[in-house]
């Protein structure tokens, strides 16, 4: 059994910031990642470009170099390579957390490959890995698709993407483009207010003109196998269809969570429970990082505002074992 000062569940930026001021102040920590490095990152669509400049998603005194001013995702995993290099950070990649033991002031971390101890847990495992579902007949369909990468497998095909916020609407304009004759599903009366300026004009102005048909106030009821049945503001509607794109949004993995003993708030928002300022949860010693904090509220907290995240933790653990603050 590896002893170290902190065991870190998740490789995503959060986990690699936590990482790296850990080994600013001598503090031995690993990162335990199931995925690829920065495995969310990996997973978003090929040709996506974040909302956040490229200054704003910089950590450790490091530049994130862009051809733009907002990077692309192939930009962001250069980058996150980078810094793992840089600091020489110790990721074990595809490796599962399984299970964690609370024992005489250690907690014991088992996972697919190994057994690890510390006194302290940083759970930073963001909130990508679960869809929100649509729970209606026919969304195990292998047509039906809850994360969206690549145009061309929808070239020809007769797509209905479900949602208005920025995921669904790069789906619809990238599918279209290519050639898929596209429809939207939106629960409201149209996109969404926060949906990307340079995106919104172009998405409205094509459901303006007719080359996306956007059914509003509308929602799915059923999905079958060559259409979908819907629901508008004048009834029950069926559209033919080749595949669906359900852009509904994500949440953090609450069974995980729950089996490494973290509390949920009972609330709407539903959020891991832990303290809003040094980020350490109902079990002492275990600490968030990056956006799970949030639950589901997903669109409060984002990569460039929690990249404190770090520093408040390893703070945290240092005034613990009486070693003072770091210096800012």
């Amino acid at each position: 059994m590896e002893n170290l000062d902190i065991i870190i569940i998740g490789g995503g930026p959060s986990g690699i910031n936590v990482a790296i001021e850990a080994g600013k102040r001598g503090l031995r920590s690993k990162v335990l990642e199931k995925g690829v490095l920065v495995n969310s990152l990996y997973h978003f669509p090929a040709n996506m470009t974040f909302f956040s400049t490229s200054k704003k998603l910089e950590v450790a005194d490091t530049p994130f170099i862009s051809h733009l001013d907002k990077p692309t995702r192939m930009e962001a995993l250069e980058y996150y390579r980078r810094l793992v290099e840089r600091f020489d950070l110790d990721i074990h990649l595809y490796e599962s957390v399984e299970k964690m033991e609370a024992q005489d002031g250690h907690y014991t971390v088992s996972t697919s490959k190994g057994t690890y101890q510390a006194p302290s847990v940083v759970i930073a495992t963001g909130f990508y890995d679960t869809p929100r579902m649509l729970n209606i007949p026919g969304e195990d369909l292998a047509k039906v698709k809850h994360y969206y990468n690549d145009p061309h497998p929808y070239v020809g095909q007769k797509v209905l993407v479900i949602g208005a916020r920025n995921s669904a609407c790069d789906a619809a304009l990238e599918t279209y483009t290519k050639g898929a004759k596209v429809s939207m599903a939106i629960r409201g009366a149209g996109i969404h207010e926060k949906v990307k300026y340079w995106i919104r004009p172009n998405i409205e102005n094509r459901i303006k003109e007719g080359s996306i048909k956007a059914y509003t106030h509308t929602q799915v009821l059923e999905i079958r196998d060559q259409e979908v049945v819907l629901e508008g503001p004048d009834g029950k509607f069926t559209i033919e269809n080749d595949f669906v794109l359900a852009m509904t949004g994500y949440l953090p993995n609450y069974a995980f969570l729950r089996s490494l003993g973290i509390a949920i708030e009972e609330d709407e928002a539903s959020k891991p429970c832990h303290h809003p300022e040094t980020l350490e949860t109902n079990l002492p010693g275990v600490y968030l990082a990056g956006v799970v904090c949030s639950g589901a509220l997903t669109s409060k907290l984002f990569i460039e505002n929690t990249r404190d995240h770090g520093l408040r933790i390893v703070e945290e653990i240092l005034k613990k074992k009486g070693e003072g603050t770091i210096a800012h």
